[in-house]
């Protein structure tokens, strides 16, 4: 249950028992955003039924603040989503981390699997030293990276909280069934601060899908809609996964555009977008042959990316990451329960 039908955040419509504050959950059309919501609750509902998830939506943050610091109690627990806001590239979403962490002294918070992405600068360096600030008072946040630089910034500079490193929690969505027929190629790429593909590149890319395929598609994990219900956010997610389960091939530059393709089963060339995340964290799937990082966008690499993906035929690469969500489970059993 979201906090978007309930404007007067009762806590006599929740369900008794133990809860987890979730705060920055999505409802906007970055369906990359709403898979980590989704992925999230899905995360507590498998394995600790024992806790009623609270959705707090990012425009109902402050409110949802006021409602969680009435009715917290002493076991309930505090989650923040996962993504690549921690950092200077969205300061305002920063901002809402550390006001979350500093209003709940005494209780478990958890910041599901990150990207850091301060910049190096004077800005960057009084933003860091902000956020140092804030997280090292509280003695019981568990800092989560999604990826190996990520873990190594936290490592360094939060060295008073506890820090871990899984996958992004999208990758815990196995979407490989039903299978389709596949014809054609999906194009999802940025047209946002995060683009790294100059405008002659995108040609290029344009121009090599012209004359490899007969049907292209363009279908971006941003649809530009808000307040999305939680009936919405599942019927748009399944949409463009069914989209791409129908595609021979997806293109991408955005980080849930390529574990989008993981968890369906698609092959994917994807390239890098303005900072580590999408590199990095494609260390997670060394042993997926039909999805292939393009860290330099020419003619060349993309025909031998193509190749080496069409020589691939049908065979699956996706494999459950569920093994390696355990050091997450086990920081949350702690004293928590």
């Amino acid at each position: 249950m979201d906090l978007l039908g309930n404007p007067l955040y009762s806590i006599e419509n929740y369900p008794k028992g133990k809860k987890v504050y979730l705060f920055l959950a999505a409802d906007y059309g970055n369906l990359g955003d709403v898979a980590l919501t989704v992925a999230h609750i899905r995360f507590f509902n498998q394995h600790f039924p024992q806790y009623h998830v609270v959705e707090i939506i990012i425009r109902n943050v402050i409110a949802g603040l006021q409602f969680a610091k009435a009715n917290i109690q002493p076991g309930d627990i505090v989650s923040v989503i996962g993504g690549g806001n921690m950092g200077t590239l969205y300061p305002g979403l920063e901002m809402f981390r550390q006001i979350i962490v500093e209003t709940f002294p005494k209780n478990k918070i958890v910041s599901f699997p990150q990207s850091t992405s301060f910049s190096n600068d004077e800005t960057g360096r009084k933003a860091l030293k902000k956020s140092i600030s804030a997280y090292s008072k509280h003695k019981n946040l568990i800092l989560v990276a999604r990826e190996k630089m990520s873990f190594e910034f936290m490592k360094k500079h939060f060295k008073r909280n506890q820090v871990l490193i899984t996958p992004d929690i999208a990758f815990s969505l196995d979407q490989t069934q039903p299978k389709f027929q596949r014809n054609g190629v999906t194009v999802s790429l940025r047209r946002d601060i995060e683009k790294n593909l100059s405008d002659s590149e995108s040609a290029l890319i344009q121009s090599f899908l012209q004359e490899n395929f007969k049907e292209i598609q363009h279908y971006d994990t941003n649809i530009n809609r808000s307040y999305l219900s939680s009936e919405e956010k599942t019927a748009e997610l399944h949409k463009i996964w069914d989209s791409y389960k129908r595609s021979e091939l997806v293109i991408t530059d955005r980080l849930h555009g390529m574990i989008f393709c993981y968890i369906t089963d698609t092959p994917c060339i994807a390239f890098l977008n303005s900072y580590h995340k999408i590199e990095s964290s494609y260390d997670w799937i060394p042993f997926a042959k039909s999805i292939i990082l393009v860290k330099n966008c020419t003619l060349d690499n993309l025909s031998k990316a193509l190749e080496t993906i069409q020589n691939q035929g049908h065979l699956s690469h996706y494999k459950s990451m569920e093994s390696l969500f355990q050091p997450l489970i086990e920081a949350i059993e702690e004293k928590a329960i």
